[in-house]
């Protein structure tokens, strides 16, 4: 997968694309990032990307031109892939797991991360493909988000993570939230490990692990059952669970 970036702040994704399974992924050459610096084409002598927005207001808006040009020579590079175009912003569809996953089956990303109080419309209008918000709230620029989407996206590429069925059990992928993760020593300071998990047992383990992610997202996010179609069994395992939440 190709990953181009465009930003004003090109150092803010050093010690993030640098390090644990970014860095990896990179030299499993499962994807290459291109962080790009979108000030190197301005068209004026002193590099300015933004303006004074048209009718008045607070804040600077973003230029279209220097975006067009970065966007349109990102893709005569590649040429052989079409990106998706990513502008990350507050009024974007909201960021969740599917999209990930969606996200992960393409070849060519390209992110487009803004600063000061938003962009020029025909930037929307005539480049963008998705408008991706990470949450309900206003960071000070795009690069925040553009970190969290691709750290999202990469894990999900084949051979990426050492254990392939790793994020196929995470929280979300499944449509509930994942069971919880018990380690060695199996009785630390009095608090013991569920006799279950040291049972050797792999169906009644299987079937402890289903139970508690079922308990866990009707405990703190009942709101994922009614976005799910849950198979006869886990039916009746999510009443068992109701009863002992009684």
């Amino acid at each position: 997968m190709q990953i181009d970036i465009l930003t004003l702040f090109p150092e803010m994704f050093s010690g993030v694309l640098g390090q644990s399974i970014l860095q990896k992924a990179a030299e499993k050459a499962a994807v290459n990032y291109n962080v790009v610096n979108f000030r190197e084409y301005a068209d004026n002598k002193h590099s300015t990307v933004d303006d004074y927005p048209y009718g008045g207001g607070a804040g600077m808006v973003l230029k279209p031109q220097p975006i067009f040009d970065a966007v349109a020579a990102l893709k005569e590079k590649a040429k052989s892939s079409k990106p998706r175009v990513i502008l990350l912003c507050p009024q974007g569809e909201r960021y969740e797991q599917k999209k990930a996953e969606e996200l992960a089956n393409e070849e060519h990303l390209l992110f487009i991360c803004g600063h000061y109080e938003g962009y020029d419309e025909r930037i929307r209008e005539h480049v963008v493909t998705d408008e991706i918000s990470i949450g309900d709230y206003v960071l000070t620029g795009g690069e925040l988000g553009a970190m969290v989407v691709i750290d999202s996206v990469v894990r999900l590429l084949p051979e990426v993570l050492g254990n392939q069925e790793s994020h196929m059990k995470d929280s979300f992928s499944t449509g509930l939230l994942e069971h919880p993760h018990y380690t060695r020593p199996a009785d630390f300071r009095g608090m013991k490990v569920p006799d279950t998990l040291l049972s050797g047992n792999h169906k009644l383990i299987e079937e402890w692990r289903n139970k508690e992610a079922l308990r866990r997202t009707l405990l703190r996010r009942p709101d994922l059952l009614d976005k799910i179609e849950l198979t006869a069994e886990q039916e009746k395992w999510l009443e068992e669970v109701k009863k002992d939440c009684e």
